[in-house]
């Protein structure tokens, strides 16, 4: 079967893609989950029985209460060396006497990465460890299903009150009785955002109407962003915390009764690095201070020992006893044994018991093999010994047998719950190795098909012979097909743990098995017809003319080292500034190739000749783009055609050679527009410098600007219907951004009329899919009644410019200037690098690739999950609606890779009456260079999978390519859709 060089390169994605996705099933599991919450309110479990006829134990219901009020101060990224370090004793001196000589106990609470609010918070309240790619899942923060305290506490009639980070608001709503959410994206916001809470403090306290009060600031967390641990601003916000604290500490002294003593909690939702960022593992962000402050505990007394390490979802089940509800079924958490040890031997059993029981149940609907479990067979034998203990206490027995027994059951409770929640742990961070691998020999083997595939699908004919039915390795096939079963059968049946790969029907399954067996004869076929072809003598031996230019070895090159640097952590956190200097290295080699070509060549040089050609191909380029000097130029005489080709050969001549320069300083432009990474995210830009509210005049007028010139770069390619739908299309995106608020009309003297800007938005995306639908009318018109190529070529840059109007209304005001810059870019190396030059389809294709991932982080992106501009996936929606939504990011997110894809396939269309087969060497070299970084770095992590930044670094990046890859899918497909020209002149 003949197949050509786009086809086939679309079909290797689309395997590649399914390959990616199992590999990312497997390395992202979903964390271990029980019943929902709606069924999670059983009958607790009783006592365990003693032994022997006759005796039952009568305590059967859930303990009561330990505390009446319980207030939990939640301060984002207190780190642990802020309260019992020198920060401590120096600004938080009450806090520190507290620690030290109060009724508290004091411990540090290790944190798993990912080290971000919202899954800190959930673990927190529901005592489970959520996975990383619950960091992709709740972008939205979207309410909490899972059964946890706050939900618990609601259903037992407790009153919440909840002041702070409005992720709580989203993650439980109509849980509080009261609440007062404030946002936690303005993170130049150091006061305001705490006074918001603490404004609220003075009235709730002298209140007797609550039983729950939670407070969340944000202040220090900012702090830390914007200046760092080390700041002069981390004291005084230090200080702040220690009197609130203090406030509330007095107040709940005050109003305690002799029946029940009041809880403060003071903790943090992660730590803060060295830099002042949190995400990631490091011990600055793992640890974090977990105070319990009660007159129900021991004074203390003689110096403070090193604080004990806890993990932090213990604290969930801690709370639980203490407020006397259930412990959440989905709980990995121990009970922090010290905080209930003032209670007499048999509540304390009691306690632990419940929690051993309910993290028994967990691992049991988990783990199919949990009777082998070392922490089942440990809760068991505690369970018996306590039988025998309760025995002994129902029987009336008060002597030092009873003590010394209790103290042994207790310490095997522990030793059970530390073993269960440890194996329950793991789940999380247990990766499915079966999947992973499955996944990476499908993409290993779709690249090594893809390299051994270039000498052919990139001939002229760009098509190929592709063998289904091999006769030399039928029998092989069928041979790894039934190998490979062999392994899958052995491989499920002995597994320990679940593996996604094996939970698939046998008939899925089975077909992949095919797929890589089918890919592996295609690759020996592939490897056969080389060697084969290399000993046959050519038919006319001649000295090759093709040589290497600088322009070959620095793609190499470049791939090549972009590709290696993947397995450095800090080149991944600074990704963006290999593709700067790549980018800029090949402006500097175009300016020499330019130079080459426009001085190195003599007069006398047949070559020569091809400077007027060109020119006269740039004025046939300006009349295709309808541009406005072109009709007068159509009815000049001869001879004035003549002086003014002599005109157009000058100018063009000194335009081209600058062009490079005037790339490169753009570029730098656009490096001062948004720091990205991690090394200096921190330092000040342009852009934060527009988004302050000081300058929204002078943003106003950017934005404005940006806009004209935008149309004007894409009004030339338009239609006059197109025009005007694209005029009124960019003055809906100024009125939407002026209708929330982010610019200013000259008219608008106040802001007292922001809106959400719902109906603007609305107006823009009638003219984006009205210019997008008259373009693909005429690519359906191309296709069917296969018409001329200019009324496809039309219908692309349709699509084209419908595409860009869509990023502007996307891209916040400040970025602006990115798409305007990325359409100037495009213009002039069309215009006067790649035409003059006529490189091939290939060397354009890769040219088009770097210039997308440096407009990627041009737009401010990184390769941390914080940089996804979420708010996108909202524009014109007035509720979460997720299909929407997804695209909406998706498309924000990889504007820069887009457009200049789309803008290849619109190039490279052009080029067809040069090369007809452009379109089809363009979508497979497209489609390697995506190929080749995948495939190498799900190797690089598969490697590294237990790196130290393998959460905060390594990842965030496999999830941006994973993306990728889908979205090269989708335009690769669009590549082989509109290669109709040559598979018409195949078939003739």
């Amino acid at each position: 079967m003949r197949l050509r060089s786009g086809v086939f390169a679309s079909s290797c994605l689309l395997v590649e893609a399914l390959g990616v996705a199992l590999f990312l099933r497997g390395f992202f599991p979903l964390p271990v989950r029980s019943l929902p919450r709606r069924e999670a309110r059983g009958d607790p479990p009783a006592e365990p029985a003693p032994p022997g006829p006759g005796m039952v134990s009568n305590w059967t219901e859930i303990p009561s209460p330990l505390f009446k009020k319980v207030v939990i101060v939640l301060i984002d990224a207190l780190r642990d060396d802020f309260v019992f370090g020198s920060k401590g004793k120096q600004f938080m001196p009450y806090t520190t006497q507290v620690v030290e000589k109060g009724t508290s106990y004091s411990f540090i609470a290790e944190v798993k990465p990912p080290t971000v609010t919202m899954p800190r918070i959930k673990a927190l309240m529901t005592g489970s460890v959520p996975g990383f790619i619950d960091v992709i899942v709740n972008l939205n923060s979207p309410a909490l299903l899972d059964d946890n305290l706050i939900w618990q506490a609601k259903t037992a009639g407790k009153r919440i009150i909840f002041y702070g980070d409005d992720t709580w608001v989203k993650l439980f709503p109509k849980h509080f009785v009261e609440y007062d959410g404030t946002t936690s994206f303005f993170v130049s916001d150091f006061t305001e955002v705490d006074d918001n809470v603490t404004r609220h403090l003075d009235r709730v306290l002298k209140r007797e109407d609550w039983d729950l009060l939670i407070l969340h600031y944000l202040g220090l967390d900012h702090i830390g962003h914007v200046t760092g641990p080390n700041s002069p601003l981390v004291g005084p916000k230090l200080r702040e915390m220690d009197n609130i604290l203090k406030k509330i500490h007095i107040s709940l002294l005050s109003k305690e009764e002799a029946s029940l003593p009041n809880l403060l909690v003071v903790c943090g939702d992660h730590g803060m690095s060295e830099t002042g960022s949190h995400g990631g593992s490091s011990e600055g962000e793992v640890h974090t201070p977990l105070l319990f402050i009660s007159s129900a505990f021991e004074k203390r007394s003689g110096p403070l020992a090193q604080p004990e390490l806890v993990q932090q979802t213990d604290l969930a089940s801690t709370l639980a006893v203490g407020l006397g509800l259930p412990i959440s079924r989905n709980s990995v958490g121990n009970l922090i044994l010290p905080v209930v040890g003032g209670k007499t031997m048999r509540e304390q059993l009691r306690f632990v018991h419940l929690n051993g029981f309910q993290l028994s149940k967990l691992l049991q609907e988990n783990t199919p093999a949990y009777e082998k479990d070392p922490g089942y067979e440990h809760f068991k034998i505690a369970e018996k010994s306590h039988g025998n203990w309760i025995k002994l206490y129902l029987e009336g027995n008060n002597s030092e047998i009873l003590l010394n027994l209790g103290k042994k059951v207790l310490k095997q409770y522990l030793e059970a719950l530390k073993t269960l929640s440890s194996s329950l742990s793991k789940q999380v961070a247990q990766y499915d190795m079966y999947s992973m691998m499955v996944g990476t020999v499908i993409i290993m083997e779709v690249l090594l098909l893809l390299l051994l595939s270039i000498p052919k699908a990139l001939s002229s004919q760009a098509e190929f012979e592709v063998p289904l039915s091999p006769p030399l390795f039928s029998l092989l096939f069928y041979l790894m097909c039934l190998m490979l079963c062999a392994v899958h059968i052995i491989v499920c049946t002995s597994a320990e743990s679940l593996c996604y790969f094996c939970s698939m029907s046998w008939l899925t399954a089975v077909g992949v098995m095919m797929l890589i067996s089918a890919l592996m004869c295609g690759i020996l076929s592939a490897i056969a017809k080389i060697f084969e072809n290399s000993r046959l003598p050519l038919k006319n031996p001649v000295v090759s003319s093709s040589s290497w230019s600088e322009i070959d070895v620095l793609i190499l090159a470049g791939t090549i080292g972009h590709v290696l640097s993947l397995g450095a952590s800090s080149f991944i956190e600074e990704e963006h500034q290999t593709w700067y200097f790549l980018i800029n290295t090949l402006c500097l080699a175009l300016c020499q190739e330019l130079c080459r070509n426009n001085f190195l060549l003599k007069e006398s040089d047949p070559q020569h000749s091809t400077t007027g050609k060109q020119n006269f191909d740039s004025i046939g380029e300006a009349s295709e783009y309808k541009n406005i000097d072109i009709p007068a130029a159509g009815n000049l005489k001869l001879g004035k055609a003549t002086s003014s080709a002599e005109f157009i050969k000058g100018s063009d001549k000194w335009i081209s050679l600058a062009s490079p320069w005037i790339i490169l300083i753009c570029c730098r432009l656009l490096r001062s527009l948004n720091q990205t990474g991690v090394q200096w995210a921190h330092r000040p830009d342009f852009g934060h410098w527009l988004t302050s509210s000081e300058h929204i005049a002078e943003l106003s007028f950017l934005a404005a600007v940006s806009l004209l010139t935008i149309f004007f770069l894409v009004q030339r390619r338009c239609s006059l219907v197109s025009k005007i739908a694209m005029a009124l299309g960019l003055l809906g995106v100024y009125s939407y951004r002026a209708a929330i608020g982010n610019v200013i009309f000259p008219w608008q003297h106040d802001s007292k009329d922001i809106s959400k800007g719902i109906t603007e938005a609305r107006f823009v995306y009638v003219f984006v899919l009205g210019i997008v639908f008259t373009g693909t009318k005429d690519l359906l018109k191309s296709q069917v009644i296969s018409a001329d190529s200019s009324v496809k070529s039309t219908g692309l840059w349709e699509v084209y410019n419908g595409l860009v109007l869509l990023a502007a209304l996307l891209f916040r005001p400040h970025n602006l200037p990115v798409l305007v810059f990325c359409l100037l870019i495009q213009t002039m190396m069309t215009r006067y690098i790649w035409r003059p030059l006529k490189f091939d389809a290939a060397r354009i294709t890769v040219m088009h690739y770097w210039f997308g991932q440096a407009f990627f982080y041009f737009q401010g992106n990184s390769n941390g999950i914080a940089t996804v501009d979420v708010s996108a996936g909202f524009v014109g929606l007035e509720s979460y609606v997720e299909i929407p939504a997804i695209f909406l990011t998706a498309f924000a997110t990889y504007s820069g890779p887009l457009l200049w894809a789309i803008h290849l396939l619109c190039y490279l269309s052009s080029e067809v009456s040069r090369n007809s087969a452009a379109v089809g060497h363009g979508c497979f070299c497209y489609a390697l260079m995506r190929s080749i970084p995948v495939a190498v770095y799900i190797v690089l992590v598969t490697g590294l999978r237990y790196h130290l930044f393998i959460w905060s670094v390594f990842s965030p990046k496999l999830l941006y390519e994973g993306v990728h890859v889908f979205i090269t899918v989708a335009i690769c497909l669009f590549f082989t859709a509109m290669d109709q020209n040559h598979s018409h002149k195949v078939e003739d």
